[in-house]
Protein backbone atom coordinates (compact mmCIF):
# COMPACT_ATOMS: atom_id res chain seq x y z
CA UNK A 1 0.00 0.00 0.00
CA UNK A 2 1.50 3.58 -0.87
CA UNK A 3 1.08 6.60 1.28
CA UNK A 4 -1.44 9.19 0.49
CA UNK A 5 -0.08 12.57 -0.94
CA UNK A 6 -0.84 15.33 1.14
CA UNK A 7 -2.55 17.60 -0.06
CA UNK A 8 -1.51 21.93 0.79
CA UNK A 9 -4.31 23.16 2.80
CA UNK A 10 -5.51 26.53 1.72
CA UNK A 11 -3.17 28.40 3.84
CA UNK A 12 -0.18 26.55 2.64
CA UNK A 13 -1.24 26.80 -1.30
CA UNK A 14 -1.60 30.58 -0.87
CA UNK A 15 1.75 30.66 0.91
CA UNK A 16 3.20 28.72 -1.81
CA UNK A 17 1.43 31.59 -4.79
CA UNK A 18 3.06 34.34 -2.78
CA UNK A 19 6.31 33.09 -2.49
CA UNK A 20 6.76 32.45 -6.13
CA UNK A 21 5.44 36.54 -6.61
CA UNK A 22 8.16 36.67 -4.26
CA UNK A 23 10.85 35.15 -5.94
CA UNK A 24 9.96 36.51 -9.09
CA UNK A 25 9.74 40.03 -8.34
CA UNK A 26 12.96 39.65 -6.15
CA UNK A 27 14.94 38.08 -9.10
CA UNK A 28 13.80 40.39 -11.25
CA UNK A 29 14.84 43.37 -9.22
CA UNK A 30 18.37 41.88 -8.62
CA UNK A 31 19.00 41.02 -12.29
CA UNK A 32 17.49 45.13 -12.71
CA UNK A 33 19.64 46.33 -10.53
CA UNK A 34 22.84 44.37 -11.32
CA UNK A 35 23.24 44.61 -15.00
CA UNK A 36 24.31 47.13 -17.03
CA UNK A 37 21.84 49.58 -18.99
CA UNK A 38 21.90 49.62 -22.19
CA UNK A 39 20.72 53.44 -22.61
CA UNK A 40 20.93 53.28 -26.77
CA UNK A 41 19.25 49.93 -26.74
CA UNK A 42 15.98 49.99 -29.68
CA UNK A 43 12.96 48.75 -29.20
CA UNK A 44 10.55 46.71 -32.62
CA UNK A 45 13.41 49.43 -34.67
CA UNK A 46 12.36 52.42 -32.65
CA UNK A 47 15.40 54.49 -30.75
CA UNK A 48 15.00 57.52 -28.92
CA UNK A 49 12.26 59.44 -28.40
CA UNK A 50 10.17 57.27 -31.00
CA UNK A 51 11.16 54.30 -28.59
CA UNK A 52 9.50 56.43 -26.01
CA UNK A 53 6.38 56.99 -27.95
CA UNK A 54 5.95 53.00 -28.81
CA UNK A 55 6.29 51.75 -24.87
CA UNK A 56 3.61 54.56 -24.28
CA UNK A 57 1.31 53.09 -26.83
CA UNK A 58 2.06 49.66 -25.83
CA UNK A 59 1.51 50.68 -21.85
CA UNK A 60 -1.92 52.59 -22.98
CA UNK A 61 -2.87 48.94 -24.88
CA UNK A 62 -2.20 47.35 -21.55
CA UNK A 63 -4.09 49.71 -19.46
CA UNK A 64 -6.98 49.24 -21.98
CA UNK A 65 -6.67 45.20 -21.95
CA UNK A 66 -6.21 45.16 -18.06
CA UNK A 67 -10.05 47.22 -17.89
CA UNK A 68 -10.90 44.68 -20.10
CA UNK A 69 -9.58 42.21 -17.81
CA UNK A 70 -11.37 43.89 -15.20
CA UNK A 71 -14.69 43.97 -16.62
CA UNK A 72 -14.83 40.56 -17.66
CA UNK A 73 -13.54 39.18 -14.47
CA UNK A 74 -16.90 41.16 -12.82
CA UNK A 75 -19.26 39.49 -15.09
CA UNK A 76 -18.03 36.30 -15.03
CA UNK A 77 -18.26 35.92 -11.23
CA UNK A 78 -21.73 38.45 -11.21
CA UNK A 79 -20.66 41.14 -9.93
CA UNK A 80 -21.20 43.42 -12.93
CA UNK A 81 -24.15 45.83 -11.94
CA UNK A 82 -26.98 44.68 -14.58
CA UNK A 83 -25.26 42.28 -16.31
CA UNK A 84 -26.82 39.29 -15.50
CA UNK A 85 -25.40 36.04 -16.18
CA UNK A 86 -21.98 35.88 -18.15
CA UNK A 87 -22.57 34.02 -21.69
CA UNK A 88 -19.97 31.43 -22.62
CA UNK A 89 -17.67 33.10 -24.43
CA UNK A 90 -16.95 35.45 -21.87
CA UNK A 91 -14.14 33.11 -19.81
CA UNK A 92 -12.77 32.26 -23.54
CA UNK A 93 -11.90 36.19 -23.92
CA UNK A 94 -11.25 36.85 -20.21
CA UNK A 95 -7.89 33.90 -20.88
CA UNK A 96 -7.40 35.29 -24.12
CA UNK A 97 -7.11 39.05 -23.30
CA UNK A 98 -4.70 37.66 -20.08
CA UNK A 99 -2.90 36.38 -22.21
CA UNK A 100 -2.65 39.01 -24.91
CA UNK A 101 -2.15 41.68 -22.19
CA UNK A 102 0.99 39.27 -20.68
CA UNK A 103 2.43 39.14 -24.37
CA UNK A 104 1.96 42.71 -25.15
CA UNK A 105 3.49 43.63 -21.90
CA UNK A 106 6.62 41.50 -22.77
CA UNK A 107 8.84 43.94 -25.12
CA UNK A 108 8.37 46.73 -22.95
CA UNK A 109 9.28 44.85 -20.18
CA UNK A 110 12.53 43.49 -22.39
CA UNK A 111 13.14 46.39 -23.47
CA UNK A 112 13.08 48.38 -19.98
CA UNK A 113 15.28 46.00 -18.15
CA UNK A 114 17.88 46.00 -20.77
CA UNK A 115 17.60 49.65 -21.26
CA UNK A 116 17.75 51.03 -17.85
CA UNK A 117 17.35 48.14 -15.64
CA UNK A 118 15.88 48.82 -12.14
CA UNK A 119 16.74 52.17 -11.25
CA UNK A 120 15.81 54.28 -8.03
CA UNK A 121 16.98 58.05 -8.56
CA UNK A 122 13.50 59.64 -8.40
CA UNK A 123 9.99 58.68 -6.77
CA UNK A 124 8.54 57.86 -10.31
CA UNK A 125 11.16 55.77 -11.78
CA UNK A 126 11.36 54.11 -8.81
CA UNK A 127 7.69 53.31 -8.48
CA UNK A 128 7.70 52.16 -11.89
CA UNK A 129 10.41 49.94 -11.86
CA UNK A 130 9.58 48.31 -8.19
CA UNK A 131 5.94 48.29 -9.80
CA UNK A 132 7.48 46.36 -12.96
CA UNK A 133 8.98 43.58 -10.91
CA UNK A 134 5.85 43.13 -8.66
CA UNK A 135 3.70 42.52 -11.92
CA UNK A 136 5.42 39.73 -13.00
CA UNK A 137 5.38 38.07 -9.54
CA UNK A 138 1.62 38.92 -9.57
CA UNK A 139 0.73 37.65 -12.43
CA UNK A 140 2.97 34.52 -12.14
CA UNK A 141 1.03 33.90 -8.34
CA UNK A 142 -2.26 34.89 -9.90
CA UNK A 143 -1.80 31.71 -12.62
CA UNK A 144 -1.21 29.61 -10.02
CA UNK A 145 -4.16 30.47 -8.01
CA UNK A 146 -6.15 30.47 -10.75
CA UNK A 147 -5.51 26.68 -11.50
CA UNK A 148 -6.46 25.89 -7.81
CA UNK A 149 -9.48 24.89 -6.64
CA UNK A 150 -9.05 24.55 -3.02
CA UNK A 151 -8.14 28.54 -1.73
CA UNK A 152 -10.76 30.76 -0.20
CA UNK A 153 -12.81 32.93 -2.67
CA UNK A 154 -11.11 36.34 -2.19
CA UNK A 155 -7.30 34.91 -3.31
CA UNK A 156 -8.61 35.63 -7.50
CA UNK A 157 -10.12 38.25 -7.22
CA UNK A 158 -7.45 40.42 -5.28
CA UNK A 159 -4.43 38.35 -7.23
CA UNK A 160 -6.86 39.90 -10.52
CA UNK A 161 -7.17 43.19 -8.69
CA UNK A 162 -3.63 43.72 -7.86
CA UNK A 163 -2.42 43.03 -11.58
CA UNK A 164 -4.93 45.81 -12.54
CA UNK A 165 -3.54 47.93 -10.12
CA UNK A 166 -0.26 47.24 -11.44
CA UNK A 167 -0.70 47.81 -14.60
CA UNK A 168 -2.49 51.27 -13.72
CA UNK A 169 0.24 52.24 -11.35
CA UNK A 170 3.11 51.37 -14.23
CA UNK A 171 1.06 53.51 -16.66
CA UNK A 172 0.91 56.50 -14.56
CA UNK A 173 4.36 56.14 -13.77
CA UNK A 174 5.27 56.24 -17.40
CA UNK A 175 2.95 56.37 -20.78
CA UNK A 176 0.84 59.48 -18.89
CA UNK A 177 4.06 60.82 -17.96
CA UNK A 178 5.28 60.65 -21.57
CA UNK A 179 1.88 62.07 -22.60
CA UNK A 180 1.57 64.47 -20.49
CA UNK A 181 5.22 66.34 -21.61
CA UNK A 182 7.05 64.86 -19.13
CA UNK A 183 5.33 65.34 -15.72
CA UNK A 184 3.03 63.84 -13.94
CA UNK A 185 -0.02 65.90 -12.90
CA UNK A 186 -1.04 65.46 -9.43
CA UNK A 187 -4.57 63.78 -8.38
Amino acid sequence: MTPARAVPQPAGRLAVAGGLALVVAVALYAFGRTHTPSYTMGLLGQHGVAVNRLKAQLATGMLGLALVQLTLALWMYRRLPGAGVAPPPVPVLHRVGGVSLFLLSLPVAVHCMFAYGVQLGGLRVAVHSVAGCFFYGAFAAKVLIVRSRRLPGWALPVAGGLLVTLVAVMWYSSALWYFDGSRLPLP
